[in-house]
Order: C-alpha cells, then structure tokens, then sequence
C-alpha cells in the first residue's frame, strides 16, 4: 500500500472473504440512549455527563449485563425537543420488551436504572440499529450511514444510527433489537432485502452475523443450517444442546420443521492468520473463524434416523 492509499477494513474483508458466521456479541439487555451531538470514540463512556448519573448507569448496566448504545436518527440533526432513551430486552421465553422515555437533563438518565427491573411493553415494533459511530472507525460512517439514510426513508419511526456495534470490518452493521440479530456485509440495497426479510420473520444465511443469543460456535451452527435448508423464522430452530469434543463443538439444533426435526452439527474454531481488522487498529490481529465440518439429521428423540 502506497502513502496515498488508504485503508478500509471493509473492503479488506471483503476482499478475504472473512466469515460472518458466528460474530455476534452475546447478549439480551440493550440501553439505549439519544445523543444528537458528536459521539466520543468510546460512546457513552467518553460523554460529558453528570458523573454521579454517569456511574449510576454503568454500574446497573454491568449489574444486568445491558449494552449501553448511543443513538440518533439519520439525517439532519435537529436540535429541538427531549431526547429518547429505553431499555430494550428479550427474555428467555422468547418476549420482546421495549421501556421507553425521554430525557432533557442529565439528572433524568436515572429513569434508566429501574426500567431495567421492570417488564416493559411487549407490543412494539421492533428497532432497527445502524451502526454509524464514523469516530470510532471509518468504515463505519462510510458504509453505515448512507445505509442508515435508506431505510429510515421506508422505516422512519423504527431506524436509528447507533455508535460501535463491534465487528467493524463488516460494515454496514445493523442490529435488530430487541430481538437479537446481528447483520453485516451490507449496502443500501441489500439491507432494505434483510430488512424486509426479518419483518416478516424470514432470516437467511446471506448476511447473518448471528443471534446473540447464543454464543459464536452455536451461530456458526444455525447459519449453516439456514445455509443448507433455507430462510426460517427467528425461533424456528432452537440449541438443545452444546457439548465439547476436542478442539471443536458439537451441537444439537432442534427444528420446529417435520422436515428437519433434530441435526448435529459439528463446528471448529480456526484462528485467521495476524490482519489489520479494523481502520483504526495500530496492528494485526487474529480473529476466529467457525467451520461447519458436518451436519447430519437426527429423528425427533435425538438419535440418527433408522437407528
């Protein structure tokens, strides 16, 4: 690379081809909150806030294991009216909980910390993050933003920018919250397809980062399922079971199809060879990638069909 060249980390991941599979940060709690000015590098963190709410916040975010993610609807920035926040959560029987107010002064962020012990509303719409945190990483604002721009053209009420999702190099990143799906890869055209798919409860493989809901090797496992059998619903398959073996996994994905009532697919880890991963990074990294090397059908009661 010349001085003149500049580096993406996008392109370069596409240009690899790195995997999408199994990228997916864990986790089921989301606190958002609207800021319109500029977003520091570490987000909420590096906010010039109230510090005693500051911390109030943080530490029941980490009590709840909630991600804090600023946000801002696309476009011109308008300055008037309170601002947003809510706690967003999927419960593990599958509920989708939405906790939403507004907030003028510092002070009133401490709303945030008893919605996270409260049930929130269960029949919104969910909401659809775009990562556009450009400070954080270029790509991020490259990509993101024109995709952000998109789809609150078709989705207004539902579309945010959102600072650092991770996973950079897959620029655009959207989140769909809060069900708990990660996309990547994306441009403008390809997230209105992903978007419309997931609203009608019809996930594929294509650009799927994962649920977060479950951990990298059990992504891995549902993408390559999706991959083989095609798009599903969000709840359509299931891990019934994870178990270890060697250096890799074996893991049981339950179906609500009468086609595919049970498979066992086996997942390995493999490490990427050292690689600026992200724009800002000042060196290489390695990553892990997930390798589906078998995936074989199961009857309802677990055991291979026939046996």
């Amino acid at each position: 690379m010349t001085d003149t060249e500049r580096f993406f980390c996008s392109d370069a991941a596409r240009s690899r081809g790195d995997a999408l599979a199994g990228t997916a940060p864990h986790g089921t709690v989301w606190i958002l909150i609207e800021y319109r000015e500029g977003w520091p590098v570490n987000g909420f963190q590096g906010l010039d806030l109230d510090p005693r709410t500051k911390t109030l916040v943080s530490n029941a975010a980490q009590r709840a294991r909630a991600r804090i993610l600023l946000i801002r609807r696309p476009g011109r920035r308008h300055c008037d009216g309170a601002n947003r926040w809510a706690v967003l959560r999927r419960e593990t029987d599958g509920a989708l909980l939405q906790h939403w107010g507004t907030w003028q002064r510092d002070e009133h962020l401490a709303h945030v910390v008893p919605a996270l012990t409260t049930r929130g509303t269960t029949d919104l719409p969910p909401v659809i993050l775009v990562c556009a945190h450009g400070l954080h990483d270029t790509c991020c604002a490259v990509r993101g933003i024109p995709v952000g721009r998109t789809l609150s053209g078709l989705w207004p009420d539902m579309v945010w920018e959102c600072s650092h999702v991770g996973g950079d190099r897959f620029a655009a990143n959207i989140v769909v919250v809060p069900d708990g799906v990660y996309y990547g890869g994306l441009d403008a055209q390809t997230a209105i397809t992903v978007i419309e798919d997931h609203m009608a409860d019809r996930i594929r493989a294509d650009h799927l980062r994962g649920y977060t809901t479950l951990f990298p090797p059990q992504q891995a496992a549902i993408s390559a399922v999706l991959r083989r059998f095609g798009p599903a619903g969000r709840d359509d398959y299931t891990i019934a079971e994870s178990v270890r073996h060697g250096r890799g996994w074996h893991i049981r994905v339950k179906s609500r199809s009468p086609r595919t009532p049970a498979l066992e697919v086996e997942v390995m880890p493999h490490l990427t060879p050292p690689r600026q991963l992200t724009c800002r990074g000042p060196a290489d990294s390695s990553a892990v990638r997930y390798e589906v090397t078998s995936m074989r059908r199961l009857g309802r009661d677990g055991a291979e069909p026939g046996s």
